[in-house]
């Protein structure tokens, strides 16, 4: 017992010594990662909340864009956008009220919509679609300089085919008809053999060339 007891002080000796060298760096680390795993509770918890209301404000937005009311959609992308800018709802709302405007021909509402979308928006994916209608738009208020500069740079992979084949469109309204038909040319090329906009593209490239 007494070796023990021996033993047990000497380990008691041991442990007072290091906590006396570490134990308040050792409270400050895990003090911090207590705090740090609080915030980070509490960040997700507010992300799921703010996910979920941005959730309804889309949800009544699709209701909105189905009988084409072009205020009533507006009114709920802007308050997406004010309410919950970071979430990927705010973006799917402003996409969808912006397509609501270009079909009322409100193309500026349209516009400045586009723009935050492709600027401001959450999903990469969803910025360069954004980016391509904006030049839509823009093609079809005939700001051609606008529409190109829009479209710049081409983005690769899956939205190559789709920048050049509006790329080709704007350079024919300006009647760049060579350039046109090299940008159709590499959207021809980009494009699967089974897109729908494949043939659509062959069409304007044969035509040009007529």
């Amino acid at each position: 017992m007494a070796v023990y007891d021996l033993e047990e002080q000497e380990q008691i000796a041991q442990i007072k010594a290091w906590w006396e060298q570490y134990g308040n760096r050792t409270v400050t680390v895990l003090l911090a990662v207590a705090i740090g795993f609080a915030v980070w509770t509490g960040l997700r918890r507010y992300q799921d909340g703010n996910a979920a209301e941005a959730g309804g404000g889309y949800a009544e937005l699709q209701q909105a864009a189905a009988v084409a009311d072009a205020q009533r959609t507006r009114e709920l992308a802007g308050r997406l956008i004010d309410k919950y800018d970071g979430t990927i709802q705010a973006q799917l709302g402003v996409l969808l009220s912006a397509k609501v405007q270009f079909q009322k021909n409100e193309f500026d509402n349209a516009s400045s919509q586009l723009e935050w979308a492709a600027s401001k928006g959450k999903e990469p994916a969803l910025r360069e679609l954004a980016r391509l209608r904006l030049a839509t738009v823009l093609l079809q208020k005939g700001d051609f300089d606008g529409a190109l500069s829009r479209l710049q740079p081409v983005p690769e992979g899956a939205w190559l085919a789709r920048f050049e084949d509006l790329r080709g469109d704007v350079l024919a309204a300006q009647g760049k008809l060579d350039e046109a038909r090299a940008a159709w040319r590499v959207a021809l090329d980009a494009f699967d053999d089974a897109a729908p906009l494949r043939e659509a593209v062959r069409a304007k490239l044969e035509s040009s060339e007529g």
